[in-house]
C-alpha cells in the first residue's frame, strides 16, 4: 500500500499498548506520529506539530474524544480527525460524524490497511480544503472589492480552473452566456500569472468594424491608410511581455482569424504599411458568449483557430445553475451599494428573497448587481422589499410568505439552522444541499453558536 509522505499526525489514546501498535504502524507507512495519553496533553503538543490529521479516541479519562475534537478545531478548522470508538454501533459513529469527525474506527483496531486508508484519505481531504482557502485568499487578495463570489460546486471548480492555469502560458478560452463574469476570470488568471506586473491589453472584437480591427490589433505605420498621420502601435504590441484578451472572439471576422491564428502559431506581425516583423512574448487569452462549436460546423469560425484557441477551457456558469450564491451576490451587492448611495439598508425581506433565489436571471450576475442597486436606491427601509424588485422580465408572484423582516445574517442563521436539523445534522449533506464547502458550514456553525438539540 502506498505510504504518506512524512504527513504529521496527532495520536491520542489513553492506552498505552494501543498507543504503541498505532503509532509504529503509521510511523513504518510515513506518518511523523505525535502521541498523547489524553486530552489536555494533545492540545499542548498541538501548538507545537499543528498535524493536519489526527486519530483520538472517544472515550478517555477528564476530556472525552468529542470535546477535544471540537478544541483541535477551534485551533485548527481543517484538522482532519479519525475517532476510535470500542463500540460498532450506529449511534456512536453518528455521534462521531455529527461532530465533525471525518471518518471512525472500532478499537481494538484489527485492521490496520484500513485505517491506513481513511488517514490517507482524510490528509488529501485536509490538503485539498487548504489549497481552495488559500486560493480564494489569493483571489480576494487579487480582488479586494469584488472578489469572485461563490461557493457552489460549479463557481468553486472555476476558482480551482483559474489557479491551475494562471501561472502556465497555455491560451485559455473562457466561455459562458453574458453577464457571468467572463472578464473578472481573465483579470483573475492574468493578476495570479507570472506576467501580472506586465499590461493586460483588452480589445472587443465585435466593437470595431473589420478594417478598423487590424489596425487596432496590429498597429499602423504613417501614411499606411487615409488618415493615418502617425505611425501607431497595435494591441499586440502593447500587450508585449503580457496578456492580450480577444473578448467577444466569436464575432471575429473569418479574414481576421486567418492572421490571427498567424500570430498564434508565429508570435509575430507586422504593422499596416509595413514589412518588418516584430516578436512578441505574450499570453491569448479569449472570451466568448457563442457557441464555437456551432459556428465551426456552420463555417463562420474557423477550426484551426478553434483548436489553437481551445487549449484550456473555463466555462462559467449561469446565475441559474448556481442557486446557492444568489444570495451571497445579494448580500455583497447591498453592502457595497448602501455604501455608496449612503443608504443604511442591510437586509431583504424573506418574500424578496425567494423572488431573487427562484427567478431565472436572464442576464446573470450583471443582472442581480443592477437590479440590487436599484432597489437599494429605491427602498424606503433598512431591507429591500418585493416592492423594490423592478424591471424583472418575469411576473413578480407573491409567495405568500408571513416571516417577519429579518437581515441577511439572521435569515443565513435560520436557514442553516433549519438545513442541520432537517437532515439530522449530517454536515456532508447539509453542505452539499446547502451548495457549500463542509468547512464553510463548519465556519457558520461555529459564527453562529448553532448547537444540536442531542447535545
Amino acid at each position: 500500500m502506498k505510504t504518506a509522505s512524512n504527513v504529521k499526525l496527532l495520536l491520542v489514546d489513553d492506552e498505552q499498548s494501543q498507543r504503541e501498535l498505532l503509532g509504529g504502524f503509521l510511523s513504518k507507512h510515513g506518518f511523523d506520529v505525535t502521541f498523547a495519553g489524553c486530552g489536555e496533553e494533545a492540545l499542548e503538543s498541538y501548538h507545537k506539530v499543528f498535524a493536519p490529521v489526527a486519530v483520538v479516541d472517544m472515550k478517555m479519562p477528564g476530556m472525552n474524544g468529542i470535546e477535544l475534537l471540537q478544541r483541535l478545531r477551534d485551533i485548527n478548522p481543517f484538522i482532519q480527525v479519525i475517532m476510535l470508538t470500542a463500540f460498532s454501533t450506529i449511534e456512536t459513529a453518528v455521534s462521531a460524524m455529527k461532530s465533525g469527525a471525518f471518518d471512525y474506527q472500532t478499537k481494538p483496531v484489527e485492521d490496520l490497511d484500513e485505517l491506513l486508508l481513511k488517514l490517507q484519505k482524510a490528509a488529501n481531504q485536509n490538503r485539498l480544503i487548504v489549497d481552495n482557502a488559500v486560493m480564494n485568499e489569493r483571489l480576494s487578495e487579487v480582488f479586494p472589492v469584488t472578489e469572485m463570489i461563490g461557493e457552489s460546486e460549479s463557481m468553486l471548480r472555476v476558482k480551482e480552473l483559474i489557479t491551475l492555469v494562471a501561472p502556465r502560458e497555455a491560451t485559455v478560452l473562457v466561455t459562458g452566456a453574458s453577464g457571468t463574469g467572463k472578464e473578472l476570470v481573465v483579470r483573475a488568471i492574468h493578476a495570479l500569472s507570472k506576467r501580472a506586473e506586465n499590461r493586460l491589453v483588452a480589445i472587443n472584437c465585435a466593437a470595431f468594424p473589420e478594417n478598423l480591427l487590424e489596425s487596432e490589433l496590429f498597429g499602423h505605420e504613417k501614411g499606411a491608410f487615409t488618415g493615418a498621420d502617425r505611425a501607431k502601435q497595435g494591441r499586440f504590441e502593447l500587450a508585449d511581455c503580457g496578456t492580450l484578451f480577444l473578448d467577444e472572439i466569436g464575432e471575429m471576422p473569418l479574414p481576421m482569424q486567418v492572421k490571427l491564428l498567424r500570430v498564434l502559431e508565429e508570435k509575430k506581425i507586422q504593422r499596416l504599411g509595413s514589412v518588418q516583423e516584430i516578436s512578441l512574448d505574450i499570453r491569448i487569452i479569449a472570451a466568448t458568449n457563442r457557441n464555437l462549436q456551432k459556428m465551426v460546423a456552420a463555417g463562420t469560425f474557423r477550426e484551426d483557430l478553434y483548436y489553437r484557441l481551445n487549449v484550456i477551457t473555463i466555462n462559467l456558469p449561469s446565475l441559474a445553475e448556481r442557486q446557492s450564491d444568489i444570495m451571497l451576490l445579494a448580500e455583497k451587492f447591498i453592502n457595497r451599494f448602501a455604501i455608496k448611495s449612503g443608504k443604511k439598508v442591510k437586509g431583504i425581506t424573506p418574500e424578496a428573497a425567494d423572488i431573487l433565489v427562484n427567478y431565472a436571471w436572464p442576464g446573470n450576475v450583471r443582472e442581480l448587481e443592477n437590479m440590487i442597486e436599484r432597489a437599494v436606491v429605491m427602498s424606503r427601509s433598512d431591507c429591500i422589499s418585493k416592492e423594490d424588485l423592478t424591471g424583472l422580465t418575469e411576473p413578480l408572484e407573491s409567495t405568500g410568505s408571513t416571516r417577519r423582516v429579518i437581515p441577511l445574517v439572521e435569515m443565513e442563521k435560520e436557514h442553516i439552522a433549519f438545513c442541520l436539523d432537517q437532515l439530522g445534522w449530517n454536515l456532508g449533506l447539509c453542505a452539499e444541499k446547502l451548495g457549500i464547502h463542509r468547512n464553510t458550514l463548519r465556519s457558520k456553525i461555529k459564527e453562529y453558536n448553532l448547537k444540536s438539540d442531542q447535545e
